[in-house]
């Protein structure tokens, strides 16, 4: 299921992904309705112990800063739609192999958050005008976690509990690499919408790499 904020960014990209500020819409047909929109106050939350400010929209704008997507941006998420649609081919064959319930049913979770995530940073990219050329940053192929050719040839052929050990432990390295990817857009990044999309990467895969480590057979083992 669909988060709300998966929904945000598909709206906000028809918004040129600039903040409203609580105005009726993306545009004004009027005079008075751009007067209005300059006269509008938005209240800010001030930091902790000190009281929220009231400002005009143009003081709010300001403060928000530029975080039009720079270099960083357009890489995490050029990068991240390859690496979730590998995960869906690995959930794919989980579908089908799965030797145990408890290996079917995170494969099935992984899959239903990250056919979504997928929609949501295709949104994204075509909101801000479509693939840029990749950065300095990792290139597609150089990405952090994914499964070789071989490794899904392993995968595709193996049955019973050795598909779910191998499943375990490509899906783990492939989870890995995606909080590797979000940490360095969090470090490197400058557009609101993308951290807030790497920051769900962090928190959720992050939760099922713990999951997935327990349900490992060698779980009782140092690392």
């Amino acid at each position: 299921m669909k988060r709300p904020r998966r929904a945000i960014v598909l709206a906000a990209a028809g918004c040129g992904l600039a903040i409203s500020l609580a105005l009726s819409g993306c545009s004004s047909d009027d005079g008075a309705g751009a007067n209005r929109a300059a006269a509008a106050n938005v209240v800010a939350p001030g930091k902790p112990g000190e009281p929220a400010k009231t400002l005009t929209v143009d003081e709010a704008r300001k403060a928000r800063g530029d975080d039009s997507p720079n270099s960083a941006d357009f890489g995490y998420v050029q990068m991240m739609i390859p690496h979730h649609r590998q995960a869906l081919v690995m959930t794919g064959l989980a579908k089908r192999y799965a030797h145990t319930q408890q290996v079917g049913r995170v494969a099935e979770r992984i899959a239903a958050a990250q056919g979504p995530e997928i929609g949501a940073m295709e949104g994204w990219l075509s909101g801000f005008g479509g693939p840029r050329a990749e950065s300095g940053h990792h290139h597609h192929g150089e990405m952090p976690g994914m499964a070789t050719a071989a490794q899904l040839a392993q995968l595709r052929a193996a049955r019973g509990e050795k598909f779910d050990a191998l499943f375990l432990k490509l899906m783990i390295a492939h989870h890995r690499g995606a909080v590797s990817m979000a940490t360095d857009l969090l470090s490197g990044g400058r557009n609101t919408l993308a951290e807030e999309m790497a920051n769900d990467v962090i928190a959720q895969q992050s939760a099922e790499i713990g999951r997935m480590r327990r349900m490992q057979p060698d779980a009782g083992q140092t690392p």
